[in-house]
């Protein structure tokens, strides 16, 4: 383990976080719904032009920027990993990408096979490397494909420290500043991580509470760390063969605060605070990727993962199987397999893999609209300043004006593959593709 310091007196210029612009301190955002509530977001930019700074990448990953303060954090893997044998998802080309650099398998550096993890910092405002953290991969690893890696969970931070979380089951607690706080090895602590394709659901940060959803087939459980040393607050054990590859969401209950969870045998909703298992809403899913959203009364919007599957909104403050008692609606069919909705302001948007885009009523599930715009869909919507953008992985970003009639304003080409979601703060959004770390605005 090692922390390689770089441009130390501008990290050190830096500690004070800025209150003014938004954070976006965990994937999926401030309340993990992806809507930001900055205005003047950038409508057009390509790879030449609208771009605040491009910065190249030590690693490879599909984990999504975070940004804290005047900072902005990146997990990453550098060394191959293991691949899983037989066929693999494949990354969409675009732009003149070599076709077979798989996005999880490439070596880097040339350094070889050994697998280092890294949690990097970035300037805000100059995409300057400030430092980056690494850590040796330790135990057994996780049989990979060519869309993804070890490093798939995304960073998270409560504005003092930073998580890093990867496949191996490894979790470190940093300063802003790069210094390691504690380490865990969830592997070693509480059973394997076996889970096809590797782990890849990110930390939730609640109340002082880092929370891991660590759904695996030699058995499942969700996991609440104290945020300042690592230790144990509660664990919900979940039984065996539960696979996720999900990340739970906080929703504002009736009677309190609902943890929300995806996996295979379906959605459950435990108390952030306890661990306390409250309400089930059953569906066999055997690949659940697509994490929860809800609305501002709370109303919970999901898709279900795996291919045109289901999906359906729910009210919160259940007990016990709650399909008959608080289902909304259910479409049991034309969700994506791998992006999650977005509801924003009385709509819910799906964007699949066939570069369809759908937008329903929230209140009934009625289709309001839907159009194939072209494109190739992994990475979840992103709201805000009255628009939706959509992400593509052939490095395209389509932006709609938000409402019940499909309006693009905007196609802007980057030119190179986008799979992970992109962050926003300060009136510019962060965008991670296969090489570099971009920000996009003024």
């Amino acid at each position: 383990m090692r922390r390689v310091g770089l441009a130390f007196l501008a990290a050190t210029a830096l500690c004070t976080v800025n209150v003014q612009a938004e954070d976006w301190p965990q994937w999926r955002g401030p309340d993990g719904r992806r809507i930001s509530t900055e205005q003047n977001l950038p409508v057009s930019w390509s790879r030449d032009a609208g771009v605040a700074w491009r910065t190249p990448l030590n690693g490879l990953g599909v984990s999504s920027p975070i940004v804290v303060g005047n900072r902005v954090f990146l997990t990453q893997q550098r060394g191959r990993g293991q691949l899983r044998p037989g066929g693999h998802p494949q990354l969409v080309r675009g732009g003149g990408a070599a076709p077979d650099r798989p996005l999880g398998g490439e070596r880097v550096d040339g350094r070889g096979d050994e697998v280092i993890f890294m949690v990097s910092a970035f300037d805000q405002t100059d995409g300057q490397l400030l430092w980056e953290f690494e850590l040796p991969a330790d135990g057994d690893q996780p049989l990979g494909h060519l869309k993804s890696n070890m490093a798939s969970p995304s960073a998270a931070s409560d504005g003092e420290l930073v998580f890093g979380w990867f496949a191996t089951g490894q979790i470190v607690a940093l300063s802003l500043d790069g210094e390691p706080l504690w380490q865990r090895h969830l592997a070693r602590d509480y059973g394997p991580y076996e889970i096809v394709w590797g782990h890849s659901s990110s930390p939730v940060l609640y109340q002082g509470l880092l929370i891991l959803q660590s759904d695996h087939e030699s058995g499942a459980y969700i996991l609440a760390l104290d945020a300042a040393t690592g230790e144990e607050r509660w664990r919900a054990d979940r039984g065996q063969n539960l696979r996720s590859f999900s990340t739970p969401l906080i929703v504002p209950g009736p009677a309190g605060d609902e943890l929300v969870v995806n996996a295979r045998a379906g959605l459950d909703g435990y108390n952030p605070t306890t661990g306390e298992w409250l309400w089930h809403a059953d569906g066999l899913n055997d690949y659940p990727v697509p994490s929860a959203t809800h609305d501002e009364d709370g109303v919970i919007y999901t898709s279900r993962g795996h291919r045109a599957g289901p999906y359906l909104a729910l009210r919160p403050g259940g007990r016990g199987v709650v399909d008959e008692t608080h289902l909304v609606w259910k479409v049991e069919t034309g969700a994506p397999y791998i992006s999650s909705v977005l509801y924003y302001d009385g709509l819910v948007y799906m964007a699949n893999g066939g570069g369809i885009v759908t937008a329903v009523d929230a209140a009934s599930g009625d289709r309001v609209w839907q159009d194939r715009i072209g494109g190739v869909f992994s990475a979840t919507p992103l709201a805000g300043d009255e628009k939706v953008y959509l992400f593509s992985e052939t490095g395209e970003t389509v932006v709609l004006a938000a409402g019940s009639t499909l309006s693009i304003l905007a196609r802007n080409d980057l030119g190179e593959p986008v799979v992970s979601s992109p962050a926003v703060s300060d009136g510019r959004i962060f965008i991670r593709t296969e090489q570099a770390l971009i920000a996009v605005g003024e």
